[in-house]
């Protein structure tokens, strides 16, 4: 299985990295579309929706998708990133504490949306910005998600969300903190430019904002396993071998992604 796990692992990275440096736009957007509409097809599953149904949801899903590539203009995409700030600082975090095991479908499918399109738009503009800036930002989750696994392994003894995940401790969270600092350090010293195009602030500014995404990312995670642990499923799917689904492994880029591009849009940066 660990092999398994790796050797896909490896092939998607290299895949990922040959598209995100070689795909000209319109090819970008159409692969990172393709990979919101799968996420879709695993959405509509958590939301109990099989045969048609499961397939009309993610048909509305590309329809979305299609009709913001097309016409987006400066009022959707205001609109598309507030409601973004809105959910992942205030609804998905409210979701957690309270623990809602809401089962209505409708409303799922509508969260599923607020979910996934940000993230698409999100993958298409940064990268649009700067393809080293996407390559950042992910590279963010990865290292802290890398940090928080070893760390709460080696230290870990409060749980952090026992009734969603009870491997994730605040020991882990700590180590992922950490990592978001070295990260920062790194890039800071072998890429600076990208770093500071779109911020003057200093290291430890960067730092902090690398934090708050790193929280973020920690929601997205927890967010998915609760929508998981209520539909009564170990994996959002089966499509990667060893990782389970497409929500799997985008689940904490859901979060941070469209939050790094909407405090990008309002600050005015990236333009």
């Amino acid at each position: 299985m660990l092999k398994q796990r790796v050797w896909a692992a490896l092939v998607l990275i290299l895949a990922f990295l040959a598209a995100l440096f070689y795909f000209p736009p319109t090819a970008w957007a159409f692969l990172m579309g393709a990979i919101a509409l799968g996420a879709a097809w695993e959405w509509a599953r958590l939301c109990g929706l099989s045969g048609l149904l499961r397939g009309l949801y993610v048909l509305l899903v590309g329809g979305a998708i299609a009709a913001f590539y097309i016409v987006s203009g400066a009022r959707m995409m205001q609109g598309l990133w507030l409601v973004a700030l809105l959910f992942w600082f205030l609804l998905a975090p409210m979701w957690l504490i309270k623990h809602w095991t809401i089962r209505h479908r409708g409303f799922l499918l509508l969260i599923g949306m607020i979910v996934l399109l940000p993230t698409w738009f999100a993958f298409v503009q940064l990268r649009d910005i700067n393809a080293l800036l996407l390559l950042f930002l992910m590279g963010l989750v990865w290292a802290a998600d890398i940090a928080a696994y070893f760390t709460g392994r080696q230290w870990g003894k409060h749980k952090l969300a026992p009734r969603i995940s009870p491997g994730k401790t605040w020991e882990g969270v700590v180590g992922a903190f950490v990592a978001a600092i070295l990260y920062v350090g790194l890039w800071q010293i072998f890429a600076p430019e990208t770093l500071a195009r779109f911020s003057a602030v200093s290291w430890w500014g960067q730092s902090l904002v690398a934090m708050l995404l790193v929280a973020i990312s920690i929601t997205g995670d927890l967010f998915e396993s609760h929508l998981k642990r209520v539909a009564g499923v170990k994996d959002s799917g089966s499509l990667i071998p060893g990782h389970g689904g497409i929500l799997d492994r985008i689940d904490s880029q859901t979060s941070v992604l469209p939050v790094a591009m909407a405090l990008i849009y309002f600050a005015g940066l990236g333009t």
